[in-house]
């Protein structure tokens, strides 16, 4: 894959494994607010954004884990999300799904792949 069509949006090591991670980035020239999440060698990015209403699903700024982080939790109206397919399992959007941001990792960096 061409690294020059890969927008990095944050080292590896900036998620811990086992947690998540909220920062803004630009893709495709419009700004937005995204989640990464760590599960051992797995990454996960989706857009930090309710498919409800629209809001960010921070509990605090920058987490957004249940407590016994299985899954996404919405801090407007607690749905519940998989971490590993952004799907809501519980709460009023129960069946949507997180907008999920492609990815490649290399060399220890995660970049948004435009497409």
């Amino acid at each position: 894959m061409n690294q020059s069509n890969l927008n990095k949006i944050c080292n590896l090591n900036d998620v811990k494994d086992g947690n998540s991670l909220g920062l803004s980035t630009t893709i495709n020239g419009i700004k937005k607010k995204l989640i990464v999440l760590r599960n051992k060698k797995n990454i996960f990015v989706y857009e930090n954004s309710c498919p409800h209403i629209g809001t960010p699903l921070d509990i605090k700024p920058g987490q957004f884990l249940s407590q016994d982080k299985k899954n996404i939790i919405c801090s407007t109206h607690g749905a519940l999300f998989q971490t590993n397919t952004g799907l809501c399992i519980f709460g009023p959007c129960k069946g949507e799904n997180l907008e999920a941001i492609p990815i490649f990792i290399k060399n220890g960096e995660i970049f948004y792949i435009p497409h």
